[in-house]
């Protein structure tokens, strides 16, 4: 299947670094129910294959990630086909939670809706500074009730709900300013940037980095004395890894650790 029939195309480095390209650029990337089936597809193998590191999240053409394909969402209306369709995407995004490794997203042009979604819902996120993001269903009657779940748990509960109520767009510096992304680079700069994120994580043991993902995100759903009774057994699970035995002992004799 080559790149004009599939909406995702997957490449992978030496490394163990996964990009996955959103494919659909004449739709400005929007998510159809074959593009998330075949991304769920693309996570469900990434989730089983311990040889992944990172997984960068990327897309063609002039936008990241419009949303949801809002002609196929009218071309059959009804209460059981939109159920479906949010449950599909809802399960998508936990995915990407859930996935063992970071999941850093390449962000360029516009992100709406549940494109903003996405690039809220991804744990890293680097941007083009001609990015831009809104959440604008509310301007078409329809309030971005999935898209706020993430939103909400980046931003501040005021920034989201301004952006969620009324649909007006952020630039990119206003994105990091509000916590919904890492980094902003000039357009030539992207890649580069990208790189540099992802090698400073692939430099660290596999092991830590997943059992850390795994933490991090329980413990933010959980009240304090329970995530810190949770995040004493991961690190005490932690330490008896050989990789973070290695790294405290290459600390104390004073040099680097040996990561086979």
């Amino acid at each position: 299947m080559n790149s004009s029939e599939t909406s995702i195309t997957s490449t992978r480095d030496a490394r163990g670094v996964v990009t996955l390209t959103l494919n659909r650029p004449a739709q400005f990337n929007a998510l159809s129910e074959a593009l998330m089936t075949e991304m769920q597809r693309e996570l469900d193998a990434l989730a089983r294959d311990e040889g992944v590191r990172v997984l960068v999240l990327a897309a063609s053409g002039k936008a990241f990630c419009a949303g949801h394909d809002l002609k196929e969402m009218r071309a059959a209306p009804s209460s059981a086909y939109y159920q479906k369709l949010f449950q599909q995407c809802g399960k998508l995004m936990l995915s990407l939670q859930q996935l063992p490794v970071p999941v850093v997203a390449r962000v360029h042009g516009t992100a709406t809706a549940a494109g903003c979604q996405l690039v809220a819902t991804c744990d890293l996120a680097v941007a083009s500074s001609n990015a831009r993001f809104a959440v604008s269903g509310v301007n078409l009657g329809l309030f971005c009730s999935t898209p706020a779940v993430a939103l909400s748990r980046n931003l501040g509960r005021k920034a989201a709900f301004e952006m969620l109520v009324t649909g007006d767009f952020i630039n990119a510096e206003q994105a990091l300013s509000e916590g919904l992304l890492n980094r902003v680079v000039a357009p030539e700069a992207l890649d580069a940037e990208v790189e540099r994120l992802v090698a400073s994580i692939v430099a660290k043991p596999r092991v830590a980095v997943a059992l850390g993902k795994a933490l991090f995100y329980r413990q933010l759903e959980t009240g304090i004395a329970a995530a810190y009774a949770d995040a004493a057994q991961t690190m005490a699970c932690n330490m008896m890894d050989e990789a973070a035995l290695e790294g405290v002992q290459a600390f104390i004799d004073k040099r680097a650790p040996n990561w086979s």
